[in-house]
């Protein structure tokens, strides 16, 4: 038992002192290394294919294999019968739906991502051609999101249809991009709505001052600064604060009454929110249906292509996730190896 012991705490140092010199070599990569771009890359997947090729297997390990030769066969007649009817059409491109994940934080800083998502579908699509965006969303910074659904607003200003789907929640920020599709799909519990804006501030002044500790803050500007963390809050500042706020959901509301003008603004721009099965009667949304339903539905009638951006990591980042791998296989391992036995 005390060799065990030994041997435990000796492996145990053994793992600090490695992770030590990792962190140290991250830390220096991080500052030398200079990275000539911050591009990522388009990814497309062919979402229609995929579906196929899925109906196909199972097919193949659920039907017996008569009934399978025989599906495969109809299969290839179809197919024949489609690129016949092809040929007899005049050329045209066969309309595609493009599919565009958006995933928001508080900062909406994926909107770097759907830029270019964007960006690239203006760059090919053609008459016909459709997008479908999922929104996943409980809102953030209010420029954040704003960027967001400029973003989206460039598809209208193209013309070319726009469908949202929520599956989870599209509240706030999330509702502001929703609201600029031409269709908003909702899962039957999804969270929409929350028309509204909130700021929440702390201040520590009181406790400050308990310990003697002054706090010093120089403006020019009556309203430079409003309400502060530190510094003592004024009425004036309070009301000032309250009025920015009460300006920004008037912004809020207008944006949302120009791309759903339908909407009565007094009932749902109180700041809560409701469910899809709600939201549909209130308008807020316009049919119940999750993105899976959307996607599958379109994939069995059109091409429908994923459109993703990933931006690079940088090579500290890969190394550091490489590190926090390692090291929870060795810590996994050891805790398996000391596990008492049953």
């Amino acid at each position: 038992m005390e060799f065990l012991y030994e041997y435990g705490l000796f492996l145990a140092k053994a793992v600090t002192i490695v992770v030590a010199i990792l962190a140290v070599v991250i830390v220096v990569l991080a500052s030398t290394i200079k990275h000539k771009t911050d591009k990522g890359e388009l990814k497309l997947t062919n979402l229609s294919d995929n579906l196929k090729s899925l109906k196909h297997d199972l097919k193949e390990e659920l039907l017996s294999k008569k009934a399978f030769k025989a599906y495969e066969k109809q299969l290839k007649a179809d197919e024949k019968a489609k690129e016949k009817e092809q040929k007899d059409k005049v050329e045209e491109a066969e309309p595609k739906v493009f599919v565009v994940d958006f995933k928001g934080s508080i900062d909406a800083g994926e909107v770097a991502s759907l830029r270019e998502e964007i960006s690239a579908i203006l760059a090919i699509a053609e008459k016909g051609d459709e997008v479908i965006v999922n929104v996943e969303s409980g809102g953030g910074m209010v420029h954040g999101y704003g960027l967001a659904s400029s973003q989206l607003d460039r598809l209208r200003q193209a013309e070319i249809p726009l469908s949202i789907c929520v599956d989870k929640v599209a509240a706030s920020g999330g509702y502001m991009m929703a609201c600029v599709a031409n269709k908003i799909y909702s899962a039957p519990f999804a969270i929409v709505g929350s028309i509204g804006v909130v700021a929440q501030v702390p201040n520590f002044n009181r406790l400050l001052k308990k310990h003697d500790i002054d706090y010093e803050q120089h403006t020019a500007g009556d309203f430079k600064r409003t309400l502060t963390i530190f510094g003592e809050n004024t009425d004036e500042g309070r009301e000032k604060f309250q009025q920015e706020l009460e300006e920004t959901h008037v912004l809020f509301k207008a944006f949302i009454a120009k791309y759903r003008p339908e909407l009565d603004l007094e009932k749902v721009a109180t700041g809560e929110h409701w469910y899809g099965q709600q939201a549909i009667e209130l308008g807020l949304v316009d049919e119940i249906a999750t993105s899976d339903d959307v996607i599958m539905k379109l994939a069995n009638e059109r091409t429908v292509i994923k459109v993703s951006y990933q931006l690079k990591k940088k090579l500290s980042d890969k190394i550091a996730h490489g590190a926090s791998l390692s090291f929870n296989a060795i810590f996994d391992k050891f805790a398996e190896k000391n596990q008492p036995l049953k």
